[in-house]
C-alpha cells in the first residue's frame, strides 16, 4: 500500500514554497494564499458524468475549490451525457467516451470514478497504472476478485488511493467518535445499527442501475458500505465473520403490473411509485435527452422482474476485537434515517439521525448516554441537513484544499478502509447465498485486526 509519508506533487509544492518564502510566514497565511504561490492547479479528471458525478464532483468542486484543481477532462460511455456534463460544469475541457484516450491525451494529475460500481476497478486499477490519483466512490467495488485487481495496482503505485466515505465526516459523526474513544460508556461490547430507507429513496434504487447484481453488488455494497465503513471506523477494528439473511420481497416480480419506465406506463395513475421525471429539469437534461445513445432509464419501473438484489437485509458482524453487530436495511420504510446504539461495559450510547419522516423535525441531533446504575446523559447538536448531514464540504477540504491538515480522528478514508467495507457486503451476500457464516479471511489476503491499522 502506499505510504501516507509519501510526499505528493501538491505537498512538494507547498513545502518549496514554505523554503523560499519562510516557513513561519507560510504557515499564518490562509489556504487561498498558499494555492497561489503553486504554479498550476492540480489537472483534473471524471469518468462517469451522472448525477453524482456531475453534482456532488462537478460543479460544487469547481465552484468551491476552482483555486486548487481545474477540469482537463470527463468521459462517459454516453458521449450525450459527457457533453452534457461539460455544459453544467461550465468546463471548457474535452469529451471521451474512451477511457485511456482521456488518460493519454489530457494527462490528468487526479481521477474521480463514479460510474457503475461493477466497473470501479478497471479505471482505479487503470488510472494508479498511468501515475494518476484516484478518488473513488464507494464502493469501491463489488467483489473480492475486482477488489483484488484494485489492491494489486494500489500496491505497485506510488500514487494515492483515496475513498471517498463522506460518511465519517459529518460533526455527528466525529462526536461519536470522539466519545468512543474516550470510552465514555467503557469498553464497546456489541451495536445495533439500523438504517431505514423511505419508499421515496429507497425506491430510487429499484428504478436505476443498482437493481442490477452485476452493476451494483446489491445494496449491502452500493449503500451499506456507507454504513459497513462507519462500524469499522467506529469500533476501530477489522470485520472477522459476516451471517446474514435477506430476500427481495415488496419490489421487482413482487407486485401484480409494471412496464419499462414510469413516462410511458399505461398505469401511472394508479401507481403509488410513480416517478415523474419530466418534474426535474437536470435529470431530464442529463438522462432523458440522452438515451438515444444507450437506451438507459432514469425513471425505470421498480416493479421490472430483472431486478436481483435484495429488499430487506439483516447481517450479524463479528469483529476481530470481539464486537458483535447487528445491523439490518430496509428499502421500503415511511421514515428515512438511522439508528445506532453501542453497548458497552459501563453504558450506552444511543444516536437517531431523522433524515426525512412525516412529523415535524427538531433542529437538533441528539445523543444520548446512560450510565449504568447513573442517570442519562442528553447531547444536543446543531442539526444539519445538507451535503450529507454536512460532511461533503469537510471531506472535501481535506482532499482539495489541505491534504496535510492534521486528521485527529482518521477521517480520511484510504484502500484498506475501502476495501474491508466492500468485503462485509461481499460477504453478506454470499451469506445469504448460501446459507453460512462467511470469514473475510476467506475472501482475500487480508488478515482482520483486532485494532484497526492506522
Amino acid at each position: 500500500m502506499n505510504s501516507e509519508n509519501s510526499l505528493t506533487r501538491r505537498e512538494f509544492v507547498v513545502s518549496t514554497a514554505k523554503a523560499a518564502a519562510g516557513a513561519v510566514l507560510l504557515n499564518q497565511m490562509p489556504d487561498i494564499a498558499v494555492s497561489k504561490l503553486m504554479a498550476t492547479k492540480r489537472r483534473l479528471a471524471m469518468v462517469g458524468t451522472g448525477h453524482r458525478g456531475t453534482g456532488m464532483w462537478g460543479t460544487s468542486v469547481l465552484k468551491d475549490y476552482g483555486d486548487f484543481v481545474e477540469f482537463v477532462g470527463l468521459c462517459d460511455i454516453n458521449p450525450g451525457r459527457a457533453e452534457t456534463a461539460k455544459k453544467m460544469l461550465g468546463a471548457s475541457c474535452p469529451t471521451f467516451t474512451d477511457f485511456e484516450e482521456m488518460m493519454t491525451k489530457t494527462k490528468p494529475e487526479m481521477l474521480i470514478v463514479t460510474t457503475v460500481d461493477g466497473t470501479h476497478h478497471t479505471f482505479i486499477a487503470k488510472a494508479l497504472e498511468m501515475g494518476c490519483d484516484v478518488i473513488t466512490e464507494k464502493p469501491m467495488t463489488t467483489d473480492e476478485n475486482k477488489l483484488k485487481v484494485i489492491l494489486d495496482a494500489a500496491g505497485k503505485s506510488s500514487n494515492k488511493l483515496i475513498m471517498a466515505h463522506n460518511y465519517r465526516y459529518p460533526p455527528t459523526a466525529a462526536r461519536i467518535k470522539e466519545m468512543l474513544m474516550q470510552e465514555r460508556v467503557g469498553r464497546i461490547t456489541s451495536v445495533d445499527f439500523h438504517w431505514y430507507l423511505d419508499v421515496y429513496h429507497g425506491a430510487d434504487y429499484f428504478r436505476r442501475w443498482h437493481r442490477l447484481r452485476e452493476s451494483s453488488g446489491t445494496l449491502l455494497n452500493h449503500k451499506a458500505s456507507h454504513h459497513f465503513d462507519l462500524l469499522n471506523w467506529w469500533i476501530d477494528s477489522d470485520p472477522e465473520e459476516v451471517h446474514a439473511f435477506g430476500a427481495l420481497e415488496f419490489y421487482g416480480k413482487n407486485h401484480e403490473f409494471r412496464h419499462t419506465h414510469c413516462r410511458p406506463c399505461p398505469f401511472k395513475d394508479k401507481c403509488k411509485f410513480f416517478f415523474d421525471l419530466t418534474k426535474d429539469k437536470r435529470l431530464m437534461q442529463l438522462y432523458a435527452d440522452n438515451e438515444k445513445y444507450d437506451g438507459y432509464t432514469r425513471d425505470g419501473c421498480v416493479w421490472k422482474e430483472d431486478i436481483d438484489i435484495f429488499d430487506k437485509m439483516a447481517v450479524q458482524i463479528r469483529y476481530a476485537n470481539k464486537v458483535q453487530v447487528s445491523y439490518s436495511l430496509t428499502t421500503y420504510s415511511p421514515y428515512e434515517g438511522f439508528r445506532i446504539a453501542f453497548n458497552g461495559t459501563k453504558g450506552r450510547m444511543d444516536f437517531w439521525m431523522h433524515e426525512r419522516q412525516p412529523w415535524p423535525m427538531e433542529n437538533f441531533d441528539e445523543i444520548q448516554v446512560t450510565d449504568n446504575f447513573g442517570k442519562a446523559e442528553f447531547i444536543k447538536l446543531p442539526r444539519i441537513e445538507e451535503n450529507h448531514y454536512g460532511g461533503d464540504p469537510l471531506m472535501k477540504d481535506k482532499i482539495f484544499r489541505n491534504p496535510s491538515a492534521l486528521d485527529k480522528f482518521q477521517q480520511a478514508a484510504n484502500a484498506r478502509d475501502g476495501a474491508m467495507s466492500v468485503l462485509i457486503g461481499v460477504a453478506a451476500r454470499k451469506s445469504i447465498d448460501s446459507g453460512k457464516a462467511i470469514r473475510i479471511a476467506d475472501l482475500i489476503d487480508i488478515v482482520p485486526q483486532a485494532k484497526k491499522p492506522g
